[in-house]
């Protein structure tokens, strides 16, 4: 079992940043590929970004790619979501995810834990 623990929502203005974090309990943390998604009222929840269990691979989705930067540190089992340039579009509730799937995955029914979520609001 794993258990994810996201921190570092808030209120940004447009064109701010913001830094989420997210902490994993168990420490095979480093087996697992990790993915953020997120989810507006209203919307279905999509992926944003995911990072390899080795760290050498990382996927984006296309609306924040050479914005966010996923990353994780093994040492503090804590991936991270480095969001620049935010804008009203950004604004929604960010989910922690780990999957232990042969590749990374982007979907969100491959991922087996998930956080309970951090809201992130950005505005004009």
């Amino acid at each position: 079992q794993v258990q994810l623990v996201e921190s570092g929502g808030g209120l940004v203005q447009a064109g701010g940043s913001l830094r989420l974090s997210c902490a994993a309990s168990r420490r095979t943390f480093s087996s697992y590929h990790m993915g953020w998604f997120r989810q507006a009222p209203g919307k279905e929840r999509e992926f944003v970004a995911a990072v390899g269990w080795n760290r050498g691979t990382t996927y984006y989705a296309d609306s924040v790619q050479g914005r966010f930067t996923i990353s994780r540190d093994g040492a503090k089992n804590t991936v991270y979501l480095q969001m620049n340039s935010l804008n009203p579009e950004d604004t929604a509730v960010y989910y922690c995810a780990a999957a232990s799937t042969l590749r990374v995955p982007t979907t969100r029914e491959a991922y087996n834990y998930w956080g309970q979520g951090t809201q992130v609001t950005v505005s004009s």
